[in-house]
């Protein structure tokens, strides 16, 4: 896999440039935002020096996918996918935003990210170990690790800026930064969105472990934005290879995550360079959660 086909960072001079997170580019075109997936990778929320090639292109499509999935449940921030339908300023760089861009409406984002767990994994897992509670839930006694819980459960965290850490809040804490009724409103759909998604996805074979969603108000409403039910923002594992009591193979971002870990790394910048090993099983695996969620290869 050439490493060539990598768009890293966006430059698209006639357009005004709002903000450049993590992973995304985003470009100001006045009534509406235009987001780039680039094929950047953070872990532990700090960027890596080199990208994922198609990773944006996985992120941007899957998560329309799972947009259009929902709109029963809750409205999004999509106007549209293809280039076509985007403002004439942006032909210009139709090669670059092909298959990784979408024109969304603007919205004012909530400052929490909402997660959902429906298994025991990661953070959620270590914090279970150690006092039975995750994120102020009582959870009962002798779950073990990855096991499916009998319903999810809602635990928001702080969303973090560039180089630091989110941290889990209470849900009371969550309303102390939202306001309780916003805060009951975004649990209930989080867990509706993550039920349906976790239903459709265990019929192609993924079980869905956990799921990290962002919220934002439009006219006063709630709406779905940024990204939906993706690698980055999701644990994905094969059903095939399920086995409760220990950790699962995965076909998201925990294999970078677990080579950085065995790293004499702090998870603070700069982040190490990235094998070309390490980079094209990465790839492999956000294609093959792509391939088998939405039914063809991309």
């Amino acid at each position: 896999m050439s490493i060539k086909c990598v768009i890293a960072k966006t430059n698209f001079p006639k357009l005004k440039l709002f903000n450049r997170g993590k992973v995304r580019d985003i470009y100001d075109l006045g009534d509406s935002l235009l987001i780039v997936s680039t094929d950047r990778v953070s872990a532990f929320d700090v960027v890596m020096p080199n990208g994922i090639p198609r990773k944006g292109e996985v992120l941007n499509k899957m998560s329309a996918f799972w947009f259009s999935q929902m709109q029963d449940i809750i409205p999004n921030h999509i106007i549209a996918t293809d280039v076509n339908d985007f403002p004439p300023a942006c032909w210009p760089y139709a090669n670059e935003m092909a298959e990784r861009s979408m024109l969304v409406k603007k919205a004012q984002p909530l400052p929490i990210e909402c997660i959902v767990r429906g298994h025991l994994a990661g953070s959620g897992w270590k914090e279970y170990k150690e006092t039975g509670i995750v994120c102020g839930l009582q959870l009962p006694a002798g779950i073990r690790e990855s096991e499916m819980l009998d319903r999810p459960i809602f635990t928001p965290s702080t969303k973090a800026e560039m180089g630091t850490h989110d941290e889990s809040i209470s849900f009371e804490k969550a309303c102390e930064k939202v306001g309780e009724e916003t805060m009951l409103k975004v649990r209930e759909i989080a867990l509706q969105v993550y039920i349906r998604a976790h239903s459709i996805a265990l019929e192609r074979g993924i079980f869905i472990a956990d799921t990290k969603m962002e919220f934002g108000l439009l006219d006063g409403k709630i709406i779905l934005i940024d990204e939906l039910l993706t690698p980055d923002s999701s644990r994905f594992w094969p059903r095939k290879h399920y086995e409760i009591g220990k950790s699962q193979p995965s076909l998201d971002k925990q294999f970078l995550r677990d080579y950085l870990l065995g790293l004499d790394w702090d998870q603070k910048e700069p982040a190490p360079w990235l094998p070309p090993e390490i980079i094209r099983i990465t790839s492999e695996k956000y294609l093959e959660a792509y391939r088998m969620i939405i039914g063809k290869n991309l």
